[in-house]
Order: C-alpha cells, then structure tokens, then sequence
C-alpha cells in the first residue's frame, strides 16, 4: 500500500478522544485559581485609579477618567523615575544575592562541617532581628563612607533582607544535588567553566530562578530600608505609594498600587514552572 493511501487512509479514521483525566482537571482548576488570586488585588486598585465620583453604597464608580494615569506618566510625580530606579536596584540586589549565595548554598548543602547550624543561625539573623536596630548602625556607616544617598548604598543594604532567602533556596537545591555529575566532566576533560556552564548550572537553574524571584521581590517592595539609606534621595514605588495613600487622592494611589504590582507578578509569572516540581528548591536549609 503506498504513502498516499496509508494517509487517506488514516485521515478518513475518527481521531480517538483522550481519556478524562480528574489530574489535570485539578490542576487546571488549581492554575485557575492561582491566576484570580495573582490578579484579583489588581482589580479594586484598577477601577480606584480610572474611577470618579465613587461614593459609599455604589459598587461601581459613576465616572471614568484617567487623571491618574497621566499624572503618574507625567514628570511632576517622578513615578517613571521611581519605576526604573527600584527595578534597576532589585535587579542588581537579585544579581548579588545569587553570586554570594550560590557558593554559601553549595557549602552548607553539601557538606558537614563544625558551626554549621551557628552559620546558618547567622544568615538567617537578619530576618529575625528588627530591621530598624540594623539599619541605624549600618546608616551611621554608610555616611561615613559615602554611601549614603546613593543608588550603590540602598542595593547594598538591600542584601540584607534578600541573601537569607537566597542562600535558604540554594542550600535546597545543593542538598539534593549529585557533584559526582562534574567528577565525571572533569574525568571526559571539561575544565572548571565548561563544568559550571554544562553541568552545574543546569542542575541548579530552577534553584536559581525561585531564589532570584524571592530577592527581587523582597527588594522591590522595601520602603524603610530604601528611605533610610536612601535619604529620599533614591526614590522608588513605595516611598511615592506611601506618600500619595497618606494624601488621600485614591485615584493616584489606585494608580500607583497597580503600577507597584505589576513588575512583581510579571516576574512571577515567568518564574512560576520553577515553583514546582521534583528538585527540592523549597525545602529549606539542605539535611
């Protein structure tokens, strides 16, 4: 029979439905559900910042204007400013706190040493302690230093809310981790970099990426960290939300808050295939 016949032939058979799956009608609905849990505090802060004339008991506002938005857009709120400035700080905040945690994670995930949980009590400190009680010492030096005021000061001390979450993450991963991959890339030849970029950072990617979303997170939503060190020099979203909800314009601060939300669940979303799955990224500190 030719090729021609055999497609015919199989073209003119009824495709086989496929069977109903109770597991992934679960796990739609649970993606559903993620979504309209992300999204659904957007919804108020979206009619609050186009919404005019809404007063107590409607439910809708009963006009609609975007004197918000093109304030926010405008150059007398610096939200722009503010938008590109606290994205430039988290980024680079993110991009430190995996440099120095993928080593840290990598020791206490693999190995067993003496004064190990002392190092992990250690990194971990800095999410116990009052942030106000480190600050103040830290600020003190940071004017000694220069610091003070600049971009470089407030990402610095944005390391210390973000490490620990990174460092937890990575000694995860490390904990499940089997170095015996790059034993074998280093026996076939492969020199240290070939064996990072080959075999290591795909292994701990996922790692990475759920770590790196916890340090972006964390940095971009800080306010006194940002306003202490920062002097309000260094303006970001939450000192201008802070500012305009204290004002009482809800249309502004309607603005604002969507605005301050977006990045985050924009960087969820694309990190979000790593929040699950089989390689231990949110177990903690590794055993």
């Amino acid at each position: 029979m030719s090729r021609s016949a055999m497609s015919e032939k199989d073209r003119s058979q009824p495709k086989q439905k496929k069977p109903f799956s109770w597991a992934q009608f679960l796990s739609s609905l649970v993606g559903i559900g993620l979504v309209i849990t992300i999204l659904a505090p957007l919804l108020p802060q979206l009619l609050w910042s186009v919404g005019f004339k809404w007063f107590f008991p409607d439910l809708l506002p009963r006009e609609l204007n975007l004197r918000a938005w093109n304030y926010v857009f405008s150059d007398v709120s610096r939200a722009t400013e503010a938008l590109w400035q606290g994205t430039l700080i988290a980024l680079v905040a993110m991009v430190l706190s995996m440099i120095i945690s993928v080593p840290a994670g990598r020791a206490l995930g693999l190995y067993k040493f003496r004064g190990k949980r002392l190092i992990e009590f250690l990194i971990l400190a800095p999410t116990i302690v009052p942030v106000l009680a480190v600050v103040m010492g830290i600020h003190i030096a940071f004017i000694r230093y220069g610091l003070a005021s600049t971009v470089l000061g407030v990402v610095l001390v944005h390391l210390i809310p973000t490490t620990p979450y990174v460092v937890m993450v990575m000694s995860s991963v490390f904990a499940n981790y089997e170095p015996e991959y790059e034993e074998q890339a280093r026996t076939l030849g492969a020199n240290p970099i070939r064996t990072f970029v080959h075999v290591t950072f795909p292994a701990i990617l996922p790692g990475l990426m759920v770590g790196g979303l916890f340090a972006f997170i964390i940095s971009w939503g800080q306010y006194i960290l940002t306003l202490l060190i920062g002097g309000g020099t260094v303006v970001t979203l939450p000192l201008l939300l802070f500012s305009f909800a204290s004002s009482g314009d809800n249309m502004v601060t309607g603005a604002l808050s969507v605005l301050y939300m977006a990045p985050a669940i924009v960087f969820l979303v694309l990190t979000s295939r790593f929040l699950t799955g089989k390689s231990g990224v949110m177990g903690g500190f590794g055993a």
